[in-house]
C-alpha cells in the first residue's frame, strides 16, 4: 500500500508537535511494509535526504509565509501524491484539511488527523480562524476516516461537525526516555543538574511562556526559591514576531536561559535533569512536550485546559490559565523540596501500539 503524508513541515528534526508525531510514527509504519512518502516544505529542510528510516522524503517549494504556506504546500503535495499513484493520502491538521475535497475529487482515499482546534490559537486573526474552522469542517465531512488525538477532539467534532462514523481515537505518543548527562552542554548554558525549571515548546502566545517568565521573576524578586535555580526555555519560533521578540527580551532581562530549538542528546539531558517542567498554555491538542516530560518522570505543572486535564494528572499539577501567582506557588513548592521523580502510567502513549492502531485504519480504508 502506498501512503503519502502531508500537513507537516517535514521530518526529521523539524520543530513542531505534528512534526514530532510524524517523525516517531512513520518509520514504524514503513517498518510494517507500507510504502510511505512524506512531502516536506522545502523552506524548513536543512538536509539532502531522500529517505530516512525507511520513509521516502520529497520536498516541495513553499513560500515561508505564516498565513499561506500550509495551504499552498498541501495543494502542491496533493498534486504530487496523485502523480505518485497514492493509495491513501494522510493529511494532518485542520488547516491543510481544507483541501480534503480536492484530494477526493482527484480520486484518492483520504485519512485526516485532527490535532486540535487551531482556530483557538491566539496568533490567528478573524479571517484565518474562519478558514481553519472551514478546514475542520471539510476534513470531517469528506475524509474517508478521521483520527483524533484526544477524547476532547472526538467530542468536539461530533458537536461541531456531526462526524461520528469512522472516527478513531489514537493518542499522541512518546518514545522511551533516553536518560543521559551532558555536563559540557550544561556548562555552556550556565546551569546545574537538578537546579532548573524547564519550559519546552514553541514561542507562540498560546503557550503562555510569558506567564512562566513572570512567575519565575516573582519568585526570584521575593527570594522564594534558591538563588542558583534557573529557568530554561527550550524552543524558538518559526516566525519571529512581536511576541517572540518581547518574550526573549523579557527572558534576558530576568537572567533566563534560552537554548533555541534543541533535539537529541541536548534535549535528553535537559529532560533528564530538570527540577520541574511547566506548560502554562491556553491551547493544546494533546501536548507531546508534556508527555515527554512525564516520560522522564519529571514533576509537571500545567494549565487546567481540557486537553491537559485529559492526561489525568493529580489536581495539584494544574492551575488556571494566566494565574501567575498560583503558578509561582506550585513552582516554589517543588523547588524547595528534595528532587522528585514520578512514575506515570504511559502505557497508552506507546508509539508501537499507536502504529498498530494507524495501520488498522489504513487497512480499513
Amino acid at each position: 500500500m502506498k501512503i503519502v503524508v502531508t500537513g507537516t513541515r517535514g521530518i526529521p528534526d523539524i520543530m513542531g508537535g505534528v512534526e514530532t508525531h510524524c517523525e516517531e510514527l512513520y518509520p514504524r509504519i514503513a517498518a510494517k511494509g507500507y510504502d510511505v512518502t512524506v512531502i516536506r516544505r522545502k523552506s524548513y529542510v536543512h538536509d539532502t535526504l531522500s529517505e530516512w528510516k525507511g520513509v521516502k522524503l520529497q520536498n516541495v517549494e513553499t513560500p515561508k509565509k505564516k498565513s499561506f504556506e500550509a495551504i499552498i504546500h498541501t495543494f502542491r503535495a496533493i498534486n504530487q501524491a496523485k502523480r505518485l499513484g497514492t493509495d491513501v493520502l494522510h493529511i494532518h491538521a485542520i488547516g491543510p484539511a481544507l483541501l480534503v475535497p480536492y484530494a477526493k475529487l482527484l480520486g484518492m482515499k483520504v485519512v485526516f488527523t485532527h490535532h486540535g482546534p487551531d482556530y483557538d490559537r491566539d496568533k490567528w486573526g478573524f479571517a484565518a480562524k474562519t478558514m481553519l474552522k472551514l478546514g475542520e469542517s471539510m476534513g470531517c465531512k469528506y475524509a474517508d476516516h478521521v483520527i483524533v488525538i484526544s477524547d476532547v477532539i472526538k467530542n468536539l467534532i461530533a458537536q461541531r461537525c456531526g462526524r461520528t462514523k469512522n472516527v478513531h481515537l489514537i493518542y499522541n505518543g512518546v518514545p522511551e526516555p533516553e536518560i543521559c548527562e551532558y555536563p559540557e552542554y550544561f556548562e555552556e548554558l550556565g546551569i546545574e543538574k537538578g537546579k532548573y525549571i524547564l519550559g519546552m515548546c514553541r514561542f507562540v502566545p498560546e503557550k503562555h511562556l510569558h506567564d512562566l517568565v513572570d512567575a519565575y521573576a516573582l519568585l526570584k524578586a521575593e527570594y522564594r526559591i534558591p538563588d542558583d535555580v534557573r529557568l530554561v526555555l527550550a524552543g524558538d519560533t518559526d516566525f519571529e514576531d512581536d511576541y517572540s521578540l518581547s518574550l526573549k527580551k523579557k527572558a534576558k532581562e530576568n537572567n533566563i536561559v534560552l537554548t533555541g530549538f534543541v533535539r537529541g542528546k541536548k534535549l535528553h539531558s535537559l529532560l533528564s535533569n530538570a527540577l520541574v517542567y511547566s506548560l502554562p498554555s491556553s491551547h493544546e491538542g494533546l501536548p507531546i512536550a508534556l508527555l515527554e516530560a512525564m516520560s522522564y518522570h519529571l514533576p509537571v505543572i500545567t494549565s487546567a485546559i481540557p486537553a491537559n486535564l485529559e492526561v489525568g494528572l493529580d489536581k495539584e499539577c494544574y492551575h488556571k490559565v494566566g494565574d501567575v501567582d498560583t503558578l509561582a506557588i506550585k513552582i516554589e513548592t517543588i523547588c524547595n523540596q528534595p528532587l522528585q521523580r514520578i512514575n506515570y502510567d504511559m502505557s497508552k502513549y506507546n508509539w508501537d501500539v499507536i502504529a498498530e492502531q494507524l495501520s488498522f485504519v489504513y487497512e480499513n480504508v
